[in-house]
C-alpha cells in the first residue's frame, strides 16, 4: 500500500511539473521560441534588416507580451512543413504559428494540440492565364505542383477522385523550388491554401500573368499549436488568441488600451483589460496579460488588416474571417 501511495504521489508531482514546464522554461530563458514559416508574405517573412513581420509573427509577439511582458522577447525559428511537428515536440520551439491546418490526425497521432482557429482558409489552385482555365473542373490530366509534408495532395486526390478526373503529381520539398518550377511552366498549376496562393503569386516573375481560380476544395482551419501534456501553456496560447478576437468585438485597439483602462465602464472591456475579475491567475499570469498583448500588436482586425487585408500587398478580403456579428466565422468564448 505504501509503495502504491508513493507511486501515485510521484506521478502527481511529475504531472504538475509537466503542466507548468513550458511557461517556466520560457520565463527562465527570457524569450519565446516561436516556429514560423521560413518566408510567406503576409504570414511570416524576414526583411533585410532581420526583422520579422506577418500575421503569425504578430500572434507570437502577443503571446510573448502576455507571458514575458515584452513582445520583443520573441525569437522566430524558421521551420519547414516536414520538420515543424518534430521541432515542436522536441522542445526546439515553444509554439508553432506556421499557417498549419488543424486536422484530427495531427491532434490525435502527432502529439500536438491546436489552440484554436486563427485563420479560416480553404485550398485552391493558381494557373497561368495562358492556360485558358477558369475552373478546377477542367484540370483533368494536369501536372500539379505540391509541397511535401502538407495535406494538399490528399485533398486533391479526394477532389479528383470524386469528379472522376486524373492528374500528375509533381512534389517538392522546398517552396522556392516549387515556385520556380511553376514560374517556368513545368507544372500546370500549384495548389495550396488560398492565402498562400495570394502570397506566392506576388513572388512570380510576372504576377499578373497568373490567376487564383475561384474553386475551394477543402476546409483549412489554420491555427497555433503546442505540445500535448501542458494544459497551462495550452490555455495561455488559446486565451491569448481569444483575447485578440474579443478585443476586436469590444473595439479595444492597440492605441486605445490605456484610455479604456482609465475610462471604460463596460464590464466586458474591463474584464479583458484585467480591471475586473482574476482571469490572469488561472493562467499563471498577472491581470494585465491580455492588455499587454493587445497593446503590443492590436486586436485581431488590426493584425489582419496590417498583414493580409486591403491595406497590405495581399489585399485579401475579410470574408469568412470577419467577426460572427458581421457575417463571418470569427467567434471566441467570452472572458468572464
Amino acid at each position: 500500500m505504501k509503495r502504491l501511495l508513493f507511486f501515485v504521489l510521484a506521478l502527481t508531482a511529475a504531472c504538475s511539473s509537466v503542466e507548468a514546464a513550458t511557461l517556466d522554461e520560457v520565463r527562465a530563458r527570457g524569450k519565446l521560441l516561436c516556429g514560423v514559416n521560413p518566408g510567406l508574405q503576409g504570414f511570416a517573412a524576414r526583411a533585410a534588416d532581420e526583422n520579422w513581420t506577418g500575421f503569425d509573427v504578430d500572434f507570437c509577439k502577443a503571446v510573448a507580451a502576455a507571458t514575458l511582458g515584452d513582445a520583443a522577447k520573441t525569437e522566430f525559428v524558421p521551420v519547414n512543413a516536414q520538420e515543424r511537428f518534430d521541432k515542436l515536440k522536441s522542445g526546439a520551439i515553444d509554439l508553432l504559428a506556421r499557417n498549419t491546418t488543424w486536422t484530427m490526425e495531427r491532434e490525435t497521432i502527432t502529439g500536438i494540440r491546436f489552440a484554436g482557429v486563427s485563420y479560416h482558409d480553404g485550398q485552391g489552385f493558381i494557373v497561368k492565364k495562358l492556360l485558358g482555365v477558369n475552373t478546377a473542373l477542367t484540370l483533368t490530366g494536369a501536372a500539379i505542383c505540391f509541397l511535401s509534408g502538407t495535406t494538399t495532395q490528399a485533398n486533391v486526390e479526394d477532389f479528383f477522385r470524386e469528379k472522376e478526373m486524373s492528374f500528375v503529381p509533381v512534389t517538392f520539398d522546398k517552396i522556392d523550388d516549387l515556385v520556380k518550377s511553376f514560374d517556368e511552366s513545368k507544372c500546370d498549376t500549384y495548389t495550396a491554401d488560398l492565402s498562400q496562393l495570394y502570397a506566392i503569386r506576388l513572388r512570380l516573375a510576372n504576377p499578373d500573368d497568373s490567376i487564383v481560380l475561384p474553386d475551394v476544395i477543402s476546409k483549412e482551419p489554420l491555427g497555433p499549436a503546442v505540445r500535448q501534456g501542458d494544459e497551462q501553456w495550452f490555455n495561455i496560447v488559446r486565451w491569448t488568441l481569444f483575447a485578440l478576437i474579443n478585443a476586436e468585438e469590444s473595439e479595444i485597439k492597440a492605441a486605445s488600451v490605456d484610455a479604456l483602462k482609465a475610462e471604460s465602464k463596460k464590464p466586458g472591456v474591463r474584464r479583458i483589460l484585467g480591471l475586473e475579475g482574476k482571469f490572469g491567475e488561472g493562467l499563471g499570469l498577472d491581470a494585465d496579460w491580455a492588455a499587454r498583448a493587445i497593446k503590443a500588436v492590436g486586436h485581431y482586425g488590426e493584425i489582419f488588416e496590417r498583414n493580409l487585408g486591403k491595406g497590405s500587398a495581399l489585399a485579401i478580403e475579410r470574408g469568412i474571417n470577419a467577426q460572427w456579428s458581421d457575417g463571418g466565422l470569427l467567434y471566441a468564448p467570452p472572458i468572464r
